[in-house]
């Protein structure tokens, strides 16, 4: 096993996950809202959204599926926008509770479902699982060996980096910064999105 490789795999994984976009916005914010146990269903919709596309990015690679290159697009684009419109409802809740007592946070309620939703349409993880998982395949002779290896650092590096992610938001969210961060993963959301449709229709 190419042991230099894998870990450069896992710090990839670790510094992708942990960067702010969607996903970890989602995880953050839904953990403010409903507690670690709302974060950990998102995280499972996320993990598993990933694992979709971890099985996509396999079938192009073992050459069983041809995925035209404007299905990416489109998908990329109705990802960005439903991404905006999370990040807009939060926007809104955040300037119109007066209080942070009252403050509640419908749209980013987080769970198995929206955390699958963004994290299908993540334009991230839909680059990485295309273009940049398949250039580690090599770490073992054996293809199927590592994709198993990869798939399954992917799974475990991805549930102990979005819970560190949720830890360190909760322990903010005591003070009275919580409705600006809250405000501030709504806009990042947004830019997120605009940025990705921009990217799409320029590439």
């Amino acid at each position: 096993m190419n042991y230099s490789e894998y870990f450069l795999y896992c710090v990839a994984v670790i510094v992708m996950i942990a960067t702010p976009g969607p996903v970890m916005l989602l995880v953050a914010s839904a953990g403010l809202q409903g507690g670690y146990k709302k974060a950990f269903q998102t995280i499972v919709g996320t993990n598993f959204a990933s694992l979709i596309l971890i099985v996509l990015s396999v079938c192009i690679l073992k050459g069983i599926l041809n995925v035209n290159a404007h299905w990416l697009d489109g998908i990329k684009i109705l990802g960005c926008l439903y991404i905006a419109y999370i990040g807009f409802d939060i926007l809104k809740e955040v300037m119109t509770q007066p209080t942070e007592q009252s403050l509640q946070l419908k749209a980013a309620q987080g769970g198995f479902k929206q955390g699958l939703i963004v994290g299908i349409s993540n334009p991230k993880d839909i680059i990485f699982f295309a273009s940049f998982f398949p250039q580690f395949v090599g770490i073992t002779p054996h293809l199927n060996l590592s994709l198993i290896v990869l798939t399954l650092s992917w799974i475990v590096l991805d549930f102990a980096t979005l819970s560190l992610v949720y830890l360190s938001f909760h322990r903010l969210s005591k003070s009275r910064w919580y409705k600006k961060l809250l405000a501030l993963c709504g806009l990042i959301l947004v830019v997120v999105a605009i940025y990705g449709i921009y990217s799409t229709f320029t590439a």
